[in-house]
Parts: structure tokens; C-alpha cells; sequence
């Protein structure tokens, strides 16, 4: 039920179809999703929560993935969680080293060998999230599977996880906005 009020808050709050718009894969469409009007929206948020975290691996003790577009809904996820007694934390990868404090691109109460999971909130190869992921594993995390808010890639991005064997995710896919890939 989660999923599909998230849908129903995708389209009448994220969803834009007066493009074209021209993604970050350089691709040009029709439609575009900015996810943040969901993802940073207190009953957008919540809902999102619930959703990513019931295609969760139970094996999964952290969730983040590259900042800004994974913030929200590792943050959501893990506090959804939280009110379901499940102990989640929740992680950001900076773009970039910090050369000051603590340094590092890993932010949050994460370390290494911990099992995670990747998240990004709209995709349409992957290429984001599995930059991720390379990190991470470059860094000696164990990645349990990737998980896309909207995949609009059509599979290109579970084929490019399947290439680092980790499971892709799909929450909602453009079929369920009403909209063609």
C-alpha cells in the first residue's frame, strides 16, 4: 500500500511531462522526475520510507549512497526502520575527499565489512549509484543490493550492478507514473 501512495505522490508532486528535459546520461525526454519534491516532502519522506524499506534485505545494517539524491531516502528509510524496532543507519558519499576534520566521502555511522545498500532516487543507467558502489567496495564495504526510487533505465542498471554481482531494485519504474520509458 506504501508503494502505491508514493506513486500516487510521485505523480502529482514530482512528475513533470511539459519537457523535453535533458537527463545527466545526456539522454533528452519528454518527462522528467525530481524526486526531491517527494523525497524532501515530510509525508513524501515517510512514504518513501516505507517503500525502499520493504524491498530491503533484512541482511542490510546501513543504507546511503551519493549525496544529495540518496540523502532523503537513507535517512527516511532508516528512521522508518527505527520505528519498526530495526536498528538501520544511514550514510552519505561526498563527491569528493574532505581535506579537513575527519576527512574521508563516507559520512555517518558506517565502517567497513558492514553490509549495505546502495540507493539512488532516480536513474537512467545507474551510473551514479554504481560510482557508489565501486567506492564503497573500494573501501571494503559489503554491498548487499542497489536500490532505485524510479528506475527509467529499462534494465540498463540492473545490468550494470549484475556486472559487479550485486542485486538491482526497482521501486517504481515509468509504467507505474503513467508514462513511457
Amino acid at each position: 500500500m506504501a508503494r502505491e501512495a508514493l506513486i500516487d505522490h510521485l505523480r502529482r508532486n514530482a512528475l513533470r511531462t511539459d519537457g523535453p528535459f535533458t537527463l545527466r546520461s545526456g539522454e533528452v525526454s519528454a518527462w522528467y522526475l525530481d524526486g526531491r519534491q517527494t523525497t524532501f516532502d515530510g509525508s513524501g519522506a515517510r512514504l518513501v520510507g516505507e517503500a525502499v524499506l520493504a524491498v530491503l534485505s533484512a541482511d542490510v545494517e546501513a543504507v546511503g549512497g551519493m549525496t544529495m539524491g540518496a540523502d532523503p531516502i537513507a535517512i527516511a528509510t532508516a528512521m522508518t526502520a527505527a520505528e519498526r524496532g530495526r536498528d538501520l543507519k544511514a550514510f552519505s558519499i561526498r563527491k569528493e575527499e574532505k581535506d579537513h576534520g575527519t576527512g574521508g566521502r563516507v559520512v555517518g555511522p558506517v565502517t567497513p565489512l558492514m553490509p549495505v545498500a546502495v540507493l539512488e532516487d532516480t536513474t537512467t543507467t545507474g551510473s551514479a549509484a554504481v560510482e557508489a558502489a565501486r567506492y564503497l567496495i573500494d573501501q571494503g564495504f559489503q554491498i548487499v543490493q542497489a536500490i532505485a526510487l524510479v528506475d527509467r533505465s529499462g534494465g540498463k542498471a540492473r545490468e550494470n550492478f549484475a556486472k559487479l554481482g550485486i542485486e538491482h531494485v526497482s521501486v517504481v519504474v515509468p509504467a507505474d507514473l503513467g508514462v513511457l520509458q
